[in-house]
């Protein structure tokens, strides 16, 4: 686990402005930047950039977020690569027990880096030098723009064309990144051999394996993928999502076909939302990684007995990452088409328009517990509750089980308590109105809360005295407690490396309030002066209180039990203040 100390001082590095601006152009506006939101569409710029607070936010969708959440929610990396990649901008090196890979590791692993880039920049070239390799990748209506963008090659016929590029033949690295083999007697001999080469991509833009498709439709296997390695693991790639995220966020959805060729060929015709599964079915993990790019998934299948079975397992990989935010759709083309040969025998338009009418997954769900069984019976209906049963258990977004619930039990003619007897679902959870109304409605801003936002934006000010003001069972009191804990200890901490050591500390209503809050706080004020006015005003309010608190334990207690001291007391408190 990375150290919490490490992080707030990569933050305290790193200038937000800079991080975002390297994908999304950035404007002077005032002391701070704004751009048009990258998370959703609009037409003038609500995204706002401070330099002062280190921090982004958005006006329209509510998307917000230091330097670190950025790589991860916009890039779609995980939390270990954008530490790592802001990491390597800022000159520091991430704690090798925190990285959990030894220094041997990471030395094999970037070797393994370097001799796929090497095959890739070959392939590359060799496709260039054959004839017949470009004329099958025109008649699959490909131009050299779109090779290049995707960096397509070729693997030449012949069994040790690697070794010509490559002075150790038979170096591990090459083995273990799947670009040669052994045979039985030990000889090493090229993986991919005349093949169309489609390299792979991680979130970074690195090559991590490949794809290797035919030219020669009686060769087999028709693809081709490089073996799982360190860099490689298939169940959790997607291919073109390095190439796609861009256009995933303007169009504001995932499209996710089968093949690398149907990626490649929609692109062909400016269709460049579309990622591909690299031979497995669609995992959680795959679903996890667009819910970072988009709200909106469409699966793509041929309409076959073999796409229908896909698109189930999909589906149900699919049920318990989904929240409900999400929304998962689902396009069946004609049988005799796939999507690379539907948009070539229509054209864009044609594929979008289906695009656009895909089903939701609640329509599909009815179509399919719905094509073979007609409902007639009561045995019928007894298979439909048995079929959904298992379906329900895997979804977790409570608003979608629970119209789910009420959608079956409509089509079965049942009451919804009948059906809560009938399926043994656990029932959705929801928020509490109280929970509720402290994400939505924003609360008005109390002396205390200000102090917080002051010390959030200014921690060198925060004082051990400070403690005495965080002293009841509140949560601005706990809030306070938490931020000093910070500010203390880190004091010239920026602010978006405060939100980051609280935000696993502190309920996520919370943490969009202060971040909200944060927003629109003015930063050009004299901050040591209204920190030290805050401070005496919270100490008199804490005074006060006490003193109320001791009245009211004196007031309660029966007259005889009292001290000679605390009578007096007592009869100090009750007396009026007499007028001037």
């Amino acid at each position: 686990m990375i150290p919490e100390s490490f992080i707030q001082e990569l933050l305290n590095r790193i200038d937000v402005v800079d991080v975002i601006d390297k994908s999304v152009p950035l404007k002077k506006a005032g002391s701070n930047y704004v751009a048009c939101c990258p998370f959703h569409q609009e037409k003038s710029p609500s995204f706002t950039v401070s330099p002062s607070k280190q921090f982004y936010h958005c006006f329209g969708c509510g998307a917000h977020g230091s330097a670190l959440s950025f790589l991860m929610e916009y890039q779609g990396m995980s939390f270990l690569d954008a530490v790592e990649d802001l990491a390597k901008s800022a000159g520091l090196t991430v704690p090798q027990d925190a990285v959990k890979i030894s220094p041997q590791a990471k030395e094999k692993n970037l070797a393994l880096a370097e001799v796929l880039l090497l095959a890739c920049e070959y392939y590359q070239t060799a496709l260039k030098k054959s004839g017949r390799a470009i004329e099958y990748l025109k008649k699959r209506g490909l131009t050299g723009q779109i090779a290049k963008t995707f960096q397509l090659g070729y693997a030449p016929e012949g069994w040790q064309n690697l070794e010509s590029i490559f002075k150790k033949y038979d170096d591990d690295a090459l083995y273990t990144a799947g670009l040669v083999l052994k045979n039985d007697q030990g000889k090493l001999y090229d993986r991919f051999r005349d093949r169309i080469m489609f390299p792979i991509h991680n979130m970074k833009g690195e090559i991590i394996g490949f794809g290797g498709r035919v030219i020669n439709p009686e060769d087999t296997p028709k693809y081709y993928n490089s073996p799982e390695t360190p860099l490689f693991l298939k169940s959790q790639e997607l291919y073109g999502l390095f190439a796609a995220r861009r256009s995933i966020r303007e169009k504001g959805c995932a499209l996710v076909v089968e093949g690398y060729m149907d990626v490649v060929g929609l692109a062909q015709f400016g269709v460049m939302n579309v990622v591909a599964t690299l031979g497995t079915a669609t995992s959680a993990f795959h679903i996890k990684k667009l819910m970072r790019q988009t709200d909106t998934i469409i699966f793509c299948f041929d309409g076959d007995l073999a796409g229908k079975a896909a698109a189930w397992r999909a589906m149900m990989n699919a049920l318990p990452s989904l929240t409900d935010k999400v929304v998962l759709k689902f396009l069946f083309l004609p049988e005799e088409h796939d999507p690379d040969s539907f948009i070539r025998a229509h054209n864009k338009e044609a594929f979008e328009l289906m695009m656009q009418d895909a089903m939701p997954l609640s329509q599909y769900l009815v179509q399919y517990l719905t094509e073979k069984n007609h409902l007639v019976t009561q045995e019928d209906k007894v298979k439909f509750l048995n079929e959904a049963e298992p379906i329900l258990k895997e979804i977790t977004a409570p608003k979608l089980s629970l119209l789910l619930r009420k959608r079956f039990a409509e089509i079965l003619h049942l009451n919804d308590q009948e059906m809560d007897q009938l399926i043994q679902v656990a029932q959705p959870q929801f928020q509490s109105h109280k929970a509720q109304m402290k994400t939505k409605a924003k609360l008005p801003l109390s002396m205390k809360r200000k102090f917080i936002l002051l010390l959030i934006l200014k921690p060198q000010f925060a004082i051990n005295e400070d403690l005495f003001l965080a002293q009841y069972d509140t949560y601005e009191d706990d809030l306070l407690k938490k931020v000093l804990e910070i500010a203390l200890n880190l004091p010239e901490s920026k602010p978006s490396s405060i939100l980051h050591g609280l935000k696993s500390k502190i309920d996520y209503s919370v943490m969009d309030l202060l971040q909200e809050e944060l927003t629109y706080f003015d930063d050009q004020i004299h901050f040591e002066s209204e920190i030290d006015g805050a401070r005496k005003m919270l100490l008199e309010q804490a005074k006060a209180s006490k003193t109320r608190a001791h009245f009211s334990a004196l007031k309660d207690k029966p007259l005889g039990s009292l001290t000679e001291e605390e009578k007096e007391h007592l009869k100090m408190l009750t007396q009026r203040p007499k007028k001037p």
